[in-house]
């Protein structure tokens, strides 16, 4: 039976029916917009962590570099401490020997002095004696020196005149002296110096001052 146009319109008047599982396109772009801001303040925490990190690696680096500057400054400055000690120390061992070759030259010129003095031992005094004469009578004159070994086993002594430092050096040299010559060795003491078989005689702990 073929259709009426009244029942063709009817049909092609009735609105289609939507499926009830469909979101209407406004919430679906609602999802969308949802969506999209979420990730957007993700990337923003992590942008701003970023930067944090940032500055704290600029802050650390910065501290590095300054640390290593200080480093290379007391470095150079320790060196020059070292160079400065250095000099100070060269300069007070010249200064050390020149004391003491100054202090050498004094006691030789203070022996020089005492050349022709002699000292006399032994002696008893006498109330009102004239000393002079005392010792004119004890000796004669140029004949002294060559003959003070006949004094040797008495109560008498004549010897040079030395400042005190030299005798002082004399009674080191006195013992070894001794051995030596015991030991068959020829031994010789001139001021304050040892002859040894005509070799001076030097020893750190006994002779110092030849050093």
């Amino acid at each position: 039976m073929p259709k009426t146009p009244q029942a063709a319109a009817s049909k092609r008047s009735r609105p289609e029916s939507s499926s009830p599982m469909s979101s209407p396109p406004s919430k679906q772009f609602e999802d969308i917009l949802d969506s999209i801001n979420t990730k957007l303040s993700s990337f923003d925490a992590r942008l701003a962590l970023v930067e944090v990190l940032h500055r704290e690696f600029q802050a650390l680096r910065d501290s590095l570099e300054f640390s290593q500057r200080q480093v290379v400054e007391l470095t150079t400055e320790n060196q020059g401490l070292r160079d400065e000690v250095k000099s100070l120390n060269k300069g007070l061992t010249g200064l050390t020997q020149d004391n003491k070759k100054m202090k050498e030259s004094i006691l030789d010129l203070q022996s020089r002095s005492m050349r022709d003095n002699l000292v006399f031992a032994g002696l008893p005094e006498r109330a009102e004696e004239d000393t002079e004469a005392s010792l004119r009578d004890f000796m004669q004159k140029e004949q002294v020196k060559s003959r003070g070994r006949e004094l040797r086993g008495t109560d008498f002594s004549v010897n040079d005149q030395f400042p005190k430092e030299i005798l002082d050096r004399r009674r080191l040299l006195f013992p070894v002296r001794r051995k030596l010559i015991a030991e068959g060795s020829r031994a010789v003491i001139t001021v304050d110096r040892l002859y040894v078989n005509g070799q001076l005689f030097r020893d750190p702990a006994v002779t110092p001052w030849l050093y």
